[in-house]
């Protein structure tokens, strides 16, 4: 069985409401979280969404630690220097898996989520990240459970993302001629070889 974790978090500002473009300056508002385990087929067995405020995000310390493999889209540029200031260990060096990476791997430029989804699962984000941001900043019980749904929306959209890159070996999207095009990718867990200890006689 493989732990593995896909995550988003949203900021309560943007870049332009600081100095520099350190995503640590930026604030966490809520972090959600998918917490699954996979079989040695690669079928989910299990699988839970949380989400976690400010207050609370203490308690999404363990569920990273003891994960195989944390998944994130763009997380390595932005998910994790955001959280680094608020993690009890060096989060950095724990198993992630940005996809974002891997797609600029294969192409040589990035691409944004919603691009990659709306070709591959036709369909995309359910929102942006700016509104997130008003989101937080407004501040009522409406505008809060806008911001929970968009976060936990978009953490859905990376696992389908992922799933369907993990199944097929490939992803979609459009050129800027608007033809579809194929990202070829892999996106499966590396073989762990033990080796055959020897003995001492």
């Amino acid at each position: 069985m493989v732990t593995e974790v896909i995550f988003d978090i949203e900021t309560k500002k943007i870049f332009d409401d600081i100095e520099g473009y350190n995503p640590a300056d930026l604030g966490i508002s809520i972090v959600s979280v998918y917490s699954r385990t996979v079989n040695e087929k690669g079928e989910e067995t299990e699988g839970e969404m949380k989400s976690f405020w400010e207050d609370d995000l203490a308690k999404i310390w363990p569920m990273f630690i003891n994960a195989d493999r944390i998944i994130g889209f763009n997380s390595l540029h932005f998910d994790v220097p955001a959280l680094m200031p608020l993690a009890p260990y060096d989060f950095k060096k724990l198993k992630h898996f940005d996809l974002m990476d891997h797609v600029k791997g294969a192409l040589g430029f990035r691409l944004s989520l919603n691009a990659i989804a709306s070709e591959t699962l036709g369909h995309g984000k359910s929102d942006n990240g700016l509104n997130a941001v008003y989101y937080w900043q407004e501040h009522s019980e409406e505008s809060l459970a806008k911001l929970l749904k968009y976060c936990e929306m978009d953490v859905m959209v990376t696992k389908e993302v992922y799933d369907y890159g993990q199944k097929n070996g490939q992803l979609k999207y459009k050129d800027k001629w608007n033809t579809s095009r194929i990202i070829e990718v892999d996106f499966s867990c590396p073989k762990v070889v033990i080796e055959p200890q020897m003995g001492l006689f």
